[in-house]
């Protein structure tokens, strides 16, 4: 019975999400305490929010301060620069625009915090998207694809877990590894290609001329306002914009307007490029290497786990805080401007501890592990690693990391060990799953990343699961092929 009511818990929160019925955050509390009435557990269901909190404290803390903190750095103008470039890249081709959003978030992927990564590609690719009206789940689709297949890198999480879980090294797991997941990545940004290409010929590519904005506009510190009221694959209007055709757009004009394109062999200018306010009054231009430094200091500091994450965020925004804004209205000011990204994230965290508290404390997440590992075929005992490859596909998606690699792996690897099948192997197989763990609407992150692109959570999901499924199919199939797995 439980495991009846566990799946169908999940499937209930998915359905009214996507179909907009519910909002996240209402979803992810009421459905589990129903459920929890219907398990006859009703008495116990603060017990189990209280637990559900409690291991979601530190999480939620995290993202208030990295919030915070990267808000801060993006107000001083520390990433600037990384913009400017990003954006002399794209143009205003959407195929450029889609594939520089692939690369941005696989390279910001490297420090292993997903929460980072999407702070720092939205930071730098939504007013893009936005003024030329592309497809915003486009874009949280793309960076939570490469993020996904980055996050297995040993100091992202999973592969720690499965380390830890199954007691392996996590280099015997991760290195042979790497070309399975290379040719995920490889995918991704193929498909970022394909969605481009989509979105090209929707738009047509715009000439350079008509980037140049109003540079005052409020959405152009796009975090710091926290303003803008552009819903998925939409945007608030701005200026007039001429598409053009060109070689390769597959169609005529979509937009308005008289604009000539511009020559390419004509020189770039900066100014075109200039998507956060130049002149805005919370730049900081004499501390750029100070915030640089302190930026790296605590990426470093998280990779080499020298304090915990959420401590090292809590200390990095006081200091950003105290350093470029010494007088108290400012650092409220600061802390204002991101109060609405804090309050939306850490809501949805909290929410999220309702839904994870009520499966695990009535235990319908172990009830559905043994009921998927005891119909396992006895035929596949010889390819478990196959099919733990297979099965963390769902699994990393309806339920936490923690729950999976603590909960699960060591279940398989145990049937695995009977058919002779290495732990080794097994926990490699494990990993095949994170492309679409990232999109789990029990991962945190995810929140920060549709939260801050203005994308309804029930949108990125309908577009990103098949996708992202597609790429972990690849993932498998490339470790079948080189054998890996």
């Amino acid at each position: 019975m439980l495991t009846i009511l566990g799946f169908a818990m999940i499937a209930t929160f998915l359905v009214l999400i996507m179909l907009k019925k519910m909002s996240p955050i209402a979803a992810l509390v009421l459905i589990p305490a129903l459920f929890c009435v219907f398990v006859g557990k009703g008495a116990e269901l603060g017990d189990y929010v209280i637990d559900g909190v409690t291991g979601l404290a530190p999480t939620a803390a995290m993202l208030m301060f990295a919030i915070v903190y990267f808000g801060v750095m993006i107000d001083v103008g520390l990433f600037d620069p990384v913009v400017r470039g990003i954006l002399k890249f794209c143009k205003a081709d959407p195929l450029r625009i889609v594939v520089g959003t692939a690369v941005l978030a696989a390279i910001v992927s490297l420090d292993g915090d997903g929460s980072t990564t999407f702070m720092i590609t939205v930071s730098a690719m939504y007013p893009l998207y936005k003024r030329l009206k592309m497809s915003l789940v486009v874009m949280t689709g793309v960076a939570a694809m490469a993020n996904g297949v980055m996050n297995t890198l040993p100091w992202g999480g999973p592969t720690a877990r499965a380390a830890t879980a199954l007691k392996l090294d996590a280099s015997d797991i991760f290195v042979p590894m790497i070309p399975a997941l290379a040719m995920g990545l490889l995918f991704v940004f193929a498909l970022a290609y394909v969605l481009g290409r989509r979105e090209r010929k929707r738009l047509g590519v715009l000439t350079l001329d008509e980037v140049l904005v109003e540079e005052k506009e409020t959405e152009t510190v796009l975090v710091g306002a926290g303003s803008g009221t552009a819903a998925s694959g939409t945007s608030a209007s701005g200026t007039s914009a001429t598409r053009t055709g060109g070689p390769g757009t597959g169609g005529s004009s979509a937009g308005t307007g008289t604009g000539a394109a511009l020559p390419a062999e004509e020189p770039e200018d900066d100014a075109a490029f200039r998507v956060l306010d130049p002149e805005r009054a919370t730049l900081r231009p004499k501390l750029y290497w100070f915030n640089a430094l302190l930026t790296v200091a605590l990426l470093t500091a998280m990779i080499m786990e020298w304090l915990p994450i959420p401590v090292l965020f809590l200390l990095g925004a006081a200091l950003a805080l105290t350093v470029n804004f010494p007088h108290m209205p400012d650092q409220k000011a600061r802390i204002a401007a991101h109060a609405e990204n804090v309050l939306n994230v850490s809501g949805m965290v909290f929410a999220a501890a309702v839904f994870t508290g009520v499966l695990n404390g009535t235990g319908m997440v172990d009830h559905m592990a043994k009921w998927v590992v005891g119909n396992i075929p006895d035929g596949m005992g010889p390819h478990m690693a196959l099919v733990t490859g297979v099965l963390s596909i769902p699994f990393t998606y309806f339920m936490s990391n923690d729950g999976f690699y603590f909960g699960i792996l060591p279940v398989l690897a145990e049937a695995g060990h009977a058919h002779g099948v290495s732990s080794v192997e097994i926990a490699r197989a494990s990993l095949i799953g994170q492309p679409l763990h990232m999109s789990s609407p029990l991962v945190p992150a995810v929140y920060v990343l549709v939260g801050m692109a203005k994308v309804e959570f029930g949108d990125h999901t309908r577009f990103v699961v098949k996708w992202a499924a597609l790429t972990s199919l690849v993932v498998l199939g490339a470790g079948l092929l080189f054998g890996i797995v």
